[in-house]
C-alpha cells in the first residue's frame, strides 16, 4: 500500500468557475432509503458531487417503491444548476430486508457492469471528500499508474458528522464549506470502507464485488486484502473522509444474520495465497453474469 503524497496539477477550483473536471469518473452508489437521517445524507451527497463536478452517477434503489423518485430527486433537481442528467437512477422494485438482505455488493456489480469510464468510485451515499481529494483520486488513476486509490488517511482520518438539516442546508448553500458540518464531529478510525475509486478494468478483473458476503459484512477488509494480495497498485491518500451519521437497521450492522457466515468466509480467503485466491475468483459463478 503506497502513501499518496504528491499532488496533481490541477488543484481544485472556485465554485464560481467551471465545474471539476471528473469526466473519466462514474460514481455508482447503492441506496435503499430507511431513514429520515439516510434520505438527507443522499440528498446532501448527491448534490454536492452533482453541483460542483463534471462526472457521472449510477444510483440503484432496491425498495418497495421508489422513495429517491418521490421525495429525493426533486429536491436534488431544484438544487444543481447544472448536470441532473448526469445522474442515472436505477429502481429495483423488492423488498430489500427480506430475510434481513439489502444484497449491496450485487447492487452495486449490477451498476459496474454499466459503467463506460475509465475509472469508477464505489460511493458510500454518507460520505463527503475535501473537493480536491476527489481530483487526485482521478488523477492518480489516469496518470499515475494507481489501480485502486483509497481517498483517505488509515487511521484516525475520519470525521463523523451529526448533522442536522440547518447544518447540511447551510453547508450547501455557502459553498460547500466543511466549516458547516464541523459543528457536530467526532474523530474515528477510517481504514477500507467509505469510497474507493478503482481502474475500472481493474476492479472487473480482481472479481468484482464478493456476492458471497450478503449485506453489512466485512467485506471491505476483503476486498484491500484482495487487490494488495492480487498484485494491484493500490495507493492511499492522506486527508480527511466524512461520514454523515445515520441510524442502523438489520443491513448495516452487526446484526445482519449473515454476519457469521460472512466472517466464515472472510477467514477462509485470508488462509490463501496470491495463486489460490486468483484461482478462486476465476471459480465465482456470480461473475459469469457480467462476462
Amino acid at each position: 500500500m503506497t502513501v499518496v503524497t504528491s499532488t496533481p496539477k490541477s488543484g481544485p477550483l472556485s465554485r464560481t468557475d467551471m465545474k471539476r473536471d471528473l469526466k473519466d469518473t462514474t460514481f455508482i452508489i447503492p441506496i435503499c432509503i430507511e431513514s429520515e437521517d439516510r434520505m438527507r445524507n443522499v440528498i446532501t451527497s448527491l448534490c454536492y458531487i452533482l453541483d460542483n463536478f463534471d462526472t457521472k452517477v449510477i444510483l440503484k434503489e432496491v425498495d418497495t417503491e421508489s422513495v429517491f423518485q418521490k421525495q429525493a430527486l426533486p429536491q436534488i433537481a431544484e438544487y444543481v444548476e447544472d448536470g441532473i442528467e448526469n445522474l442515472t437512477h436505477v429502481f429495483e422494485k423488492s423488498d430489500p430486508f427480506d430475510e434481513g438482505t439489502f444484497h449491496r455488493q450485487r447492487v452495486i456489480n449490477e451498476m459496474l457492469n454499466m459503467v463506460e469510464t475509465e475509472v469508477t468510485a464505489n460511493y458510500d451515499c454518507d460520505v463527503l471528500l475535501p473537493f480536491k481529494t476527489y481530483l487526485e483520486s482521478q488523477e492518480f488513476i489516469l496518470k499515475g499508474g494507481y489501480d485502486v486509490i483509497y481517498p483517505y488517511g488509515q487511521g484516525p482520518w475520519q470525521k463523523k458528522v451529526y448533522a442536522t438539516d440547518e447544518m447540511v442546508s447551510k453547508f450547501l448553500s455557502n459553498d460547500c464549506k466543511f466549516s458547516y458540518l464541523e459543528k457536530k464531529v467526532e474523530i474515528d478510525n477510517a481504514e477500507s470502507g467509505h469510497v474507493q475509486f478503482f481502474r475500472t478494468s481493474a476492479y472487473r478483473e480482481g472479481g468484482m464485488e464478493n456476492e458471497n458476503f450478503k449485506a453489512y459484512a466485512p467485506e471491505d477488509k476483503e476486498r484491500i486484502h484482495r487487490f494488495t494480495t492480487l498484485g494491484y497498485n493500490v495507493g492511499r491518500i492522506e486527508n480527511w473522509v466524512y461520514h454523515l451519521e445515520h441510524a442502523r437497521g438489520e443491513n448495516s450492522w452487526l446484526t445482519n444474520p449473515h454476519m457469521q457466515n460472512n466472517f466464515a468466509l472472510w477467514e477462509f480467503l485470508q488462509s490463501l495465497d496470491e495463486e489460490a485466491l486468483r484461482q478462486y475468483y476465476t471459480e465465482q459463478k456470480y461473475l459469469k453474469k457480467y462476462t
